[in-house]
This record gives structure tokens, C-alpha cells and sequence, in this order.
């Protein structure tokens, strides 16, 4: 029961601040990318519906309406700050877990504490994993770029993930030539098949504006990452220090 209470305070409270950090990092970095390039797609809606024939304005409207009834998503300002900042600590806390769990096993084999120097190794792997291996092959993407179909973009993601994760630990804790070579397929692999693209796309959204968000994600991500290891690790040691002793 020490243990898992470890977990779950650990995780709630690291999760919740790195959630807080990384909403406040968003609102300089990768918001108002995703704002301007809102900006393009709607002038892109309303170059279209200006070139359309007058009945397929009309299908097009009456679609829009019907879409607009079902599809929700929060007004601009406060309200979709404080949607973010939830999805965000949510995420934190999910991956904290996960962290939480590698740090319970480490340190019951070892009987020693997790230090958050070992915790940020930890998070860097999770960056590596979540974030730098899917997006060599699916970048993030602005709003008004048009991408592959969902369904296949989600099975390569979940592909890559799942392989530069056990190739990752057959490197580190198999810790032999073969187990390395493994591993190093492993990680190709999924970038040897490729990733689900489209063949032409078409947007008005700058390509410039697109790589500033790539980047602005990927800084993101690390901060993300760097912090939820370490004071995840650092908790999950002050949590955990009578099971330890």
C-alpha cells in the first residue's frame, strides 16, 4: 500500500505542475503558430466557398451547419487555456505513472532510491520514444495542412513507439552485441516501411510557419519530458522513503 500510494502522489503531483509549466511554455511557443496558421486555413475556406457554384455553396453551408451542431471545442482566450492546461496535466499525470511504475521495479531490485538524475534519463528515453522517434515520420502538423488519414497515421504511430521502446531496452539492459543490433532494427524499422503521407498537398499555410512549429513542439516535448522525469523521480523518492529503508 506504501508503494502505491507513492505512485499515485508522486504521479498527481509531478504531473501537475509539469502540466502547469508546459501550458505556460505553449502560450509563447506553439499557440500562436497554431493561431496564425487558424488564420490561413480560414482564409482557405473562404477563397473555396468564393470559387464555388451556388448550389454546392449551399450543400456546403447546410454540411458546415450540421457539422457545427455535433463538433464542440472551446472559445478562444481563457476557456481554451484552461481545456489545455487540463488535457495537459492529465497527460502529466498519465506518463508519471508510467515513470512511477519503471521507478517502483528499479528500486525494488536495487533497494536503493531513485535519484532524479536517473529520473531525467528516464524522461529523456520517454522524449526519445514519444516524441523524436513518430516524428521523423509524422511531424506535427498546423492547422489548414492536410494530412494521411487518421486511422493509418495512428498504427504507425503506435508502431514506432512500441518498437523504439524495446529496441531501446534490449540496448540498455540487455547490454550485448546481438541484443544492440536488435535493437537498433527495431528502432529502424518502422522508417524503413514509411510512414502513411499523401502524395500531393496543397495548402496556403507557409512552410516556414510549419517548420517553426515542428520546432516549437519539439522544444516543448523536451521541457516536457526533462521536467516530468525529474520531479517525478524526485516525489516518487521522498514518497517512497520508508519502503526504501
Amino acid at each position: 500500500m506504501s508503494t502505491f500510494r507513492s505512485i499515485v502522489f508522486s504521479s498527481v503531483i509531478a504531473g501537475f505542475i509539469v502540466g502547469l509549466i508546459v501550458t505556460a511554455v505553449q502560450q509563447f511557443g506553439t499557440v500562436p503558430l497554431i493561431l496564425k496558421a487558424e488564420v490561413y486555413e480560414k482564409a482557405a475556406e473562404h477563397k473555396h466557398e468564393a470559387s464555388a457554384p451556388p448550389r454546392a455553396i449551399l450543400v456546403h453551408d447546410q454540411a458546415a451547419h450540421d457539422h457545427g451542431a455535433e463538433a464542440w471545442e472551446p472559445r478562444d482566450g481563457l476557456e481554451r487555456t484552461f481545456y489545455t492546461a487540463g488535457a495537459n496535466i492529465l497527460t502529466g499525470i498519465g506518463f508519471a505513472l508510467l515513470l512511477c511504475g519503471f521507478f517502483s521495479v528499479r528500486s525494488g531490485a536495487t533497494g536503493e532510491p531513485i535519484s532524479w538524475h536517473e529520473g531525467l534519463m528516464w524522461g529523456l528515453a520517454g522524449f526519445a520514444v514519444f516524441t523524436i522517434a513518430p516524428g521523423l515520420g509524422l511531424p506535427p502538423e498546423l492547422p489548414g495542412v492536410p494530412a494521411a488519414p487518421l486511422m493509418s497515421r495512428q498504427i504507425w504511430w503506435v508502431t514506432a513507439v512500441l518498437a523504439t521502446s524495446a529496441g531501446l531496452g534490449l540496448i540498455v539492459f540487455r547490454r550485448s552485441a546481438p541484443a544492440a543490433i536488435a535493437g537498433v532494427v527495431l528502432i529502424m524499422l518502422p522508417h524503413l516501411i514509411g510512414a502513411p503521407e499523401l502524395e500531393h498537398v496543397e495548402t496556403n499555410v507557409p512552410s516556414s510557419l510549419s517548420h517553426q512549429f515542428v520546432v516549437a513542439v519539439t522544444l516543448t516535448s523536451l521541457v516536457f519530458w526533462s521536467l516530468l522525469g525529474s520531479l517525478t523521480s524526485a516525489a516518487f523518492a521522498y514518497f517512497d522513503r520508508p519502503t526504501s529503508a
